[in-house]
């Protein structure tokens, strides 16, 4: 890698790497938007595609291409509110964002806006945590093995992905450096982001115990947006979550060892792109799980797995995207190459996941059902 590059400040670096993902991947996209020919089932067999634009000239191409899956849904929410039951498993504060964001740039930009904008800050936030970690000058390593990982390119896609791993990221590193205040709102927005961001109260709370002050204390409150939702939900007289995933998913509240356990079956009866997933799954546990690893960081990371996992009907559905959030799968995959791999061994990882990403790409942009 360029020591140029990586002698450049955190910021500069992470506004680099969100701008060059948002070109590479919308150029990607359109230039694959001639080969692309879903099954026009598959496209009626997701809601919210009865006004999809039309699949043809310089706009759609740049913005159009986007909207499959939950970015109609986080749009729409965005528009018209939780005005259909299903939509309540999308949570509110990304089509906030892309409200408020909206009303200076049409809704699909506003989308792609706000999801480059807090990928900027989730890059930024990793790459100081990856300083606190381990040498400087690899911190690099660890962007660059998220800004990889297959399925990373809703990173900058409409989703809420990038949005909740910058509030869980710093989060984390306010609480490091005990600005309890800030480390507690970040808690909060990331519960109302994604179902993973109210799990960033387990480090957090790590970190108070550690600290033994009393400011400390307010970190209780980090569980409060996702808490504040689903009591949102019941108040308003609508379907909760759990609820909402067994109607309209076909995804039944269950134990981890169920949920595990049914992928492992489906795995044996010759489901093979289930049977990527678990593998990228266990991958990030692993690294996550590594002895130099912060006890805190483990914790956070086998939560995450055990969320992936408590649901029947549809295991693992998102398995690569739902590992996005899970910073210390990357901090210690960064870490054991920066020790173990020469630059030629990392980037040879790199290109295998930079090749998983382009098919997750293909799969997304055709309606494709294994997204």
């Amino acid at each position: 890698m360029s020591r140029r590059v990586t002698e450049w400040a955190d910021w500069q670096i992470a506004l680099a790497t969100s701008l060059v993902l948002r070109i590479f991947w919308s150029a990607i996209a359109a230039t694959l938007l001639p080969f692309l020919h879903p099954d026009a089932a598959l496209i009626r067999s997701n809601a919210l595609t009865e006004s999809l634009p039309a699949a043809h000239g310089v706009g759609y191409a740049l913005l159009g291409v986007w909207e499959r899956f939950d970015t109609l849904w986080y749009l729409r929410i965005a528009q018209h509110g939780y005005d259909r039951p299903m939509a309540v498993i999308f949570y509110p504060l990304y089509p906030a964002a892309i409200r408020a964001v909206g009303a200076a740039v049409p809704g699909m930009a506003a989308a792609l806006l706000v999801s480059t904008v807090a990928a900027f800050f989730a890059f930024l936030g990793m790459l100081r945590l990856a300083e606190a970690d381990f040498n400087p000058q690899w911190r690099m390593w660890a962007l660059l093995a998220i800004a990889d990982w297959p399925s990373s390119f809703v990173l900058v896609a409409g989703y809420a992905e990038a949005l909740t791993l910058a509030l869980i990221v710093w989060a984390v590193i306010f609480a490091r450096g005990e600005r309890w205040e800030l480390a507690t709102v970040c808690g909060i927005l990331a519960g109302l982001s994604r179902p993973s961001g109210v799990l960033v109260a387990v480090p957090l709370f790590v970190l108070a115990w550690r600290s033994r002050r009393v400011r400390s204390l307010i970190v209780l409150l980090a569980p409060v947006g996702a808490l504040g939702y689903w009591a949102w939900l019941r108040w308003s007289g609508r379907m909760s979550v759990v609820e909402a995933y067994r109607v309209y998913q076909g995804a039944t509240f269950a134990p981890p060892w169920a949920g595990f356990a049914e992928a492992v079956r489906l795995i044996g009866h010759g489901d093979a792109v289930l049977a990527m997933k678990l593998a990228l799954v266990a991958v990030a546990l692993g690294f996550s799980l590594r002895r130099e690893v912060r006890i805190e960081d483990k914790l956070f990371a086998l939560a995450m797995t055990l969320q992936m996992f408590m649901y029947t009907g549809r295991p693992l559905l998102g398995g690569p995207r739902y590992v996005l959030p899970m910073y210390p799968a990357f901090l210690g995959m960064a870490r054991y190459a920066a020790r173990r791999w020469s630059e030629k061994q990392f980037g040879f990882w790199l290109t295998c996941f930079g090749c998983m990403n382009l098919a997750w790409l293909w799969a997304f942009l055709n309606w494709s059902l294994v997204f």
